[in-house]
């Protein structure tokens, strides 16, 4: 037993008990009070953890301890009744709220102070009252994922709850979802939701919902506002700067999460943002070339090759990166190459002998912003005689999912070309825009 729990046995104190704890360290004392967090598995178990009133957790050192108080023990949080809180009115429109899992779909258990990633859709819808005064809203917990863990798999069946959900007469959908690959399911719903005429939104978290800097509900409530418009495609809509101002609603294809934390991390890469969101009902439309509502019937296409790869290309890659995809069956390689898609010249007999036998090889470029191009060095030009795509201004997760799609339809390599290189869903742009790039 590890030397907090011992403290907590001899206290009588349980995960969940709002305490008053004295610290007594260098002769002064400090007081904090709040509520007893289970102790972090990975600590070596010497400090009790409590969750402050402003949301944020300290961990004191048992030994500095010099009194706790219990002032209220831990009770069970009470449950609350969804159907009978949020009755339906007939004036609002229909959205229907699918939980995927993430950051977003946190909660805090006010039994322990605990965050727990178990946030069913209908506890999330609950959490957010003001979603009510905007639409009527249908929750439903499709799984219960990290974003890491998401899969192609699971992009079939969000795709297909979706079209179903769209066709049965709900206004738009809302997807919630892990921020980290976010932007590959979006790509995935773009490709696989086909005739689509309204709004499908996806929607994630920086901060979980225990931080009183959260940023879930307003993505929320920005979401829902998006899925009420007058939009049809796939959109993303998160923070669009770093207060509680606005969001933004970026197209499925051509966005990014670009800070590992900040609440403004999504990016539109080589285009701008379809609109700005502000919580109490603005949107405003920052662009005209976006598909508008229309009543069409929704059909999925989710024929998908899943032995397709995303490799990076770096200073010393051995060529037996690529034959090792090759040995192994995958059909398609999706290149992150350096500058205007370039890699290095010790590659390209590999890619020629991949491109032998059928593997279809396409270029993006780690730069992100610009345009691939292959004409402009030898290279390059070594590499469009190979066989290579280059994937224009695609980011190379769009490139990589759009990929999986193509194979899942052909395996013509002209067809597969043809395809990689028209635009299905906006993720290429006609020409290079100057005036997206990140400043």
């Amino acid at each position: 037993m590890r030397k907090v729990e011992r403290f907590m046995k001899e206290k009588s104190l349980e995960v969940g008990d709002y305490v008053r704890v004295i610290r007594k360290e260098d002769g002064r004392e400090s007081v904090y009070e709040g509520i007893i967090m289970s102790p972090y598995e990975l600590s070596s178990g010497e400090t009790l953890t409590i969750k402050l009133d402003n949301g944020y957790n300290i961990g004191i050192l048992v030994d500095a301890i010099s009194k706790v108080e219990i002032i209220e023990k831990a009770r069970p949080r009470g449950e609350v009744s969804f159907a009978e809180i949020f009755p339906k009115k007939p004036e609002l429109p229909n959205v229907a709220i699918l939980g995927t899992g993430g950051t977003i779909a946190s909660r805090i258990d006010y039994k322990t102070g605990a965050v727990h990633a178990a946030f069913t859709a209908e506890e999330l819808a609950t959490a957010v009252p003001e979603i009510f005064e905007i639409a009527n809203i249908t929750p439903k917990l499709l799984f219960n994922i990290m974003s890491e863990d998401m899969k192609p798999e699971y992009w079939r069946e969000i795709a297909h709850e979706v079209a179903k959900l769209l066709n049965d007469g709900e206004d738009g959908v809302v997807v919630t979802h892990g921020t980290d690959t976010l932007a590959y399911t979006a790509s995935a719903l773009s490709f696989m939701l086909r005739d689509l005429g309204k709004p499908v939104i996806l929607v994630g978290s920086q901060r979980s919902s225990d931080r009183p800097s959260s940023d879930a509900a307003m993505n929320l409530i920005c979401s829902v506002r998006m899925a009420t418009s007058d939009f049809g495609e796939v959109a993303v809509v998160m923070h669009g700067e770093t207060g509680d101002t606005y969001c933004l609603a970026h197209r499925g294809t051509k966005v990014r999460k670009m800070h590992t934390s900040r609440r403004d991390a999504f990016r539109s890469i080589n285009d701008i943002p379809i609109a700005k969101i502000w919580p109490r009902g603005k949107i405003e439309f920052l662009r005209s070339d976006y598909k508008k509502r229309t009543d069409s019937e929704v059909h999925v296409d989710d024929r998908m090759e899943e032995r397709v790869a995303l490799v990076k290309v770096f200073p010393g890659i051995q060529p037996e990166v690529i034959d090792f995809f090759v040995d192994r069956g995958y059909r398609g390689l999706v290149l992150e190459g350096t500058g205007l898609g370039h890699t290095p010249n010790e590659l390209i007999p590999v890619i020629e002998r991949a491109r032998e036998e059928g593997v279809t090889i396409c270029m993006t470029s780690q730069c992100l912003y610009g345009r691939v191009n292959l004409n402009v060095y030898s290279t390059g030009r070594r590499l469009l005689k190979a066989g290579v795509i280059p994937c224009e201004d695609m980011l190379p997760e769009t490139a990589y999912v759009k990929l999986m799609w193509v194979l899942g339809h052909t395996n013509d390599p002209e067809e597969v070309r043809g395809m990689m290189l028209t635009s299905y869903a906006g993720e290429i742009t006609p020409y290079t825009r100057f005036d997206t790039y990140l400043r």
